[in-house]
């Protein structure tokens, strides 16, 4: 299965003048599952997502991973090799800090955060670790691995949540569903195995009772 990089929101990412006129940007840009309703990611109806927090340990260690605004590529405002960019993660999520380049975006995009007109930030990812169950009548989807490739600002956090920072995704990733889609086969595999067992037992044991009979006739 092919996996095509994902994407997810926030908000809650501002300004800050460090070391003299120094801008940085910093912010969360992924949100823990804390056993909350509120941390979940809605992917479609009776099915959410949970980002544990181990999932971005390993990308944490070896990911070279970019700061773009939008994800933009032509937008690139920091890298985590360069180390103008830095990662790091709490009870909350993972939150990252852009040293913000002296550039005409890195200027412009400073000022938009300043002034509150940009607010929303994001990642993209690939899942490289993950498990589905049911849970209470939903499909419950756990990250917890990923290969992360993008963090940093957007003009439009989409799908924003009413009742927190966390992003519900109306419109979930092909990633997302193609993996649903395969748990949903593997479990309708699995009952279709069991239901095979039962009746090969209920067969097995009407044939050993049709043996009995026909010895006591």
């Amino acid at each position: 299965m092919t996996q095509v990089a994902e994407r997810r929101f926030t908000t809650g990412h501002k300004l800050e003048t460090r070391d003299g006129e120094k801008p940085v940007i910093f912010g969360y840009a992924a949100r823990f599952y804390d056993g909350t309703p509120a941390t979940e990611f809605e992917l479609w109806t009776d099915t959410v997502e949970r980002i544990m927090p181990m999932a971005f340990d390993k990308a944490l260690a070896e990911d070279d991973v970019r700061a773009l605004f939008n994800h933009d590529t032509n937008h690139i405002l920091g890298r985590t090799t360069a180390k103008t960019l830095t990662l790091g993660k709490d009870d909350l999520g993972l939150r990252y800090e852009i040293d913000v380049p002296a550039t005409t975006l890195g200027r412009d995009l400073a000022l938009s955060v300043k002034r509150g007109d940009v607010t929303g930030s994001s990642f993209s990812f690939v899942t490289t670790d993950e498990e589905w169950r049911k849970e209470g009548g939903k499909n419950i989807r756990e990250i917890k691995g990923v290969q992360l490739f993008d963090v940093g600002p957007v003009t439009f956090p989409a799908y924003e949540s009413t009742t927190s920072a966390v992003r519900s995704v109306s419109e979930p990733d092909s990633s997302a569903r193609q993996s649903f889609e395969a748990w949903q086969a593997g479990e309708k595999a699995k009952a279709e195995k069991a239901a095979g067992d039962v009746r090969a037992n209920i067969a097995g044991a009407q044939a050993r009772a049709r043996a009995v009979e026909l010895e006591g006739a």
